[in-house]
């Protein structure tokens, strides 16, 4: 339970690195999941329910709306969603929001936060709006099986390339660079008084979305 009366967007990140994963159980689908239940929850309790998607590109826009249709609206829209380009560019999405949001809002983003240079507008975001950000990660990121020399396909630039991935070089680096990323963006969060949730493919995500409102909501009464 949120304050009533409040409008919710989301910005889902839906470049080509949110499709790591098992088939339906990717980045992407577990991201569209948290949508969908934060949506209808939002509509349950009378807020204004709206949708960003970006790549490199808008993706898709939904204007924040009333109501359990409007919920449903956005869960379809996310189901039959093919995004035109692979790529990330999560500056130019907070961009989109900040100039597209004008109303003090909740707003949820859900991504792999896999990009460069978007904390100045991500400070700026935060600064307007009630920001919550959510990681959604797997663990073939840093989990890589010893296959020897083997093919890796960059899904966003669609370049292969060859690694040795029982190196152990290769796999700390793989392992280092995802521990950074998120240290950073944990780090960044409690600076900004940003809510941050860390979720992996592979677990059940729905006790750590309760645990996050709760203390979000205690954090609201206390004020």
């Amino acid at each position: 339970r949120e304050e009533k009366e409040q409008t919710i967007f989301f910005i889902l990140d839906v470049s080509a690195s949110q499709y790591i994963g098992t088939p339906g159980q990717t980045k992407f689908d577990i991201a569209k999941e948290i949508c969908g239940v934060l949506a209808l929850s939002g509509t349950k309790e009378s807020s204004q329910v709206g949708l960003i998607c970006y790549s490199d590109e808008r993706e898709k826009f939904i204007k924040p709306k009333k109501g359990i249709a409007q919920a449903y609206e956005i869960i379809s829209n996310l189901t039959k969603l093919e995004p035109k380009s692979t790529k990330t560019n999560l500056n130019k999405a907070i961009t989109f929001a900040l100039n597209s949001i004008k109303r003090r809002s909740v707003i949820v983003m859900i991504s792999d936060f896999i990009d460069e240079g978007y904390h100045h507008h991500l400070k700026s975001l935060a600064k307007k709006h009630d920001l919550v950000l959510i990681q959604v990660s797997d663990k073939r990121e840093t989990q890589l099986p010893k296959l020897g020399i083997i093919p890796i396909l960059d899904k966003e630039s669609k370049k292969t390339l060859w690694v040795n991935s029982s190196v152990g070089d290769f796999r700390e680096k793989m392992t280092t660079d995802h521990i950074e990323r998120q240290q950073e963006i944990v780090s960044f969060s409690k600076k900004h008084q940003i809510n941050f949730l860390s979720v992996s493919t592979d677990e059940n995500f729905v006790p750590k979305l309760l645990k996050l409102f709760k203390v979000r909501n205690k954090t609201v009464k206390s004020v």
